[in-house]
């Protein structure tokens, strides 16, 4: 069984979160919608990838983001030059990096946070998922 991956996020400023997003991540993308019962939004992605990210606007009523500090998007990127041009992207394309709250993405990571509070983080690491059985 194939699966995709969407994560929707409410944003304040719908422009500034697609532009943000596609320059620091080098998302493409994938689809919007205009005034869809009062929403507005953008799927930003890479073809092919088992994942989009969504991001909304409510013409109707303030929907507030409400991120924690433990709200994440991780990528892991083990190519420490890719990292390092990754990390680059992320400041140049406005993202603020902040202090880990765990302090675990500290050790080989680097944490990036957008206007809304949302965080990125891109840990220079393969990820080694483990099936449980």
């Amino acid at each position: 069984m194939s699966l995709h991956l969407r994560i929707a996020r409410p944003v304040t400023d719908l422009r500034r979160a697609v532009t943000q997003y596609k320059s620091g991540l080098s998302l493409l993308e994938l689809g919007s919608f205009t005034n869809h019962e009062g929403f507005d939004g953008v799927m930003l992605g890479a073809p092919g990838a088992g994942y989009h990210l969504e991001f909304t606007f409510c013409r109707a009523h303030a929907v507030a983001p409400t991120p924690t500090p433990e709200d994440l998007l991780v990528f892991y990127v083990p190519d420490q030059s890719s990292w390092e041009g990754r990390c680059r992207a992320m400041v140049s394309a406005g993202f603020d990096e902040v202090a880990p709250y765990n302090p675990y993405w500290l050790r080989l990571g680097r944490t990036f946070e957008d206007h809304d509070g949302y965080r990125v983080v891109f840990q220079n690491a393969d990820w080694q998922g483990h099936p449980r059985g």
